[in-house]
């Protein structure tokens, strides 16, 4: 995820970092230059001997896809930093150890705010929830983590978990977003023809920390980033890295 979390807020503008671990490997080297490329400052990655991870996606006709991910270097994150960071958001996800979120998550300053991107869905962690300013998963992976079918009384339950918003996307549906009001708003977004869904949740979740990180309010950052994630599922994949911000919000206002 770290391939497609890390560019995804410098594309849209973004003075992005990474932590974590990498391998030796050429497709580990592949990825570190695609973070070089968009300026990805990487002081806190740390190589290692470990193999590369692999996600195997599996595509159908209409772009939907399944996962299949198998960790490398990432079983080996801590999640310990050589340094203090004190971003205004930090992105975590569920490639890596339970044990490294929990402490890059206690780690981090109160004026951060924490986006907790719960996929591939995992047993809930409770300390990393009560840090989380922002929960974002699927549909499956909030069934997963909350036990209901529905979609919203998922998102109303695992509101109750973190000390922020919970965010559902629901592909072509568009999004609910749940806040501590009890309310429960779902936005749509414009339809389009996918050539594939693969990445489009690390999409919304990158556009989501570059808006929150430049002060916007969480409705219009979920408005940005459903536009993005619209422009990147309708994209060849040899086209999506001109979706840049710019480019963004000049389909947000024709």
């Amino acid at each position: 995820k770290r391939r497609k979390h890390a560019p995804a807020p410098a594309r849209m503008g973004a003075n992005a970092s990474t932590a974590g671990r990498d391998a030796p490997a050429a497709a580990a080297r592949y990825m570190v230059r695609l973070r070089d490329a968009w300026g990805v400052e990487r002081s806190e990655e740390i190589a290692g001997d470990a193999s590369t991870a692999m996600s195997l996606a599996i595509t159908d006709a209409k772009g939907a896809y399944a996962a299949v991910v198998v960790s490398g270097a990432n079983r080996e994150n801590d999640g310990s930093l050589a340094m203090s960071l004190s971003p205004d958001v930090a992105l975590i996800q569920n490639e890596i150890p339970d044990a490294a979120n929990r402490v890059f998550a206690e780690a981090l300053p109160a004026k951060t705010r924490l986006i907790w991107n719960a996929a591939p869905a995992r047993p809930w962690i409770p300390e990393v929830g009560a840090r989380t300013d922002l929960l974002v998963v699927n549909s499956l992976e909030a069934e997963d983590l909350a036990g209901y079918t529905d979609a919203e009384m998922s998102a109303y339950a695992l509101n109750s978990q973190v000390r922020g918003s919970v965010i559902v996307t629901l592909g072509a549906e568009g999004a609910l977003l749940a806040r501590k009001d009890g309310n429960v708003v779902h936005y749509p977004v414009a339809s389009t023809e996918v050539v594939s869904s693969h990445g489009a949740g690390d999409m919304v979740c990158g556009a989501l920390a570059a808006c929150l990180a430049e002060g916007s309010d969480l409705v219009p950052a979920l408005d940005f980033a459903q536009t993005a994630a619209r422009l990147f599922v309708g994209a060849r994949i040899t086209d999506r890295s001109a979706i840049t911000g710019s480019v963004v919000r000049t389909a947000q206002s024709g």
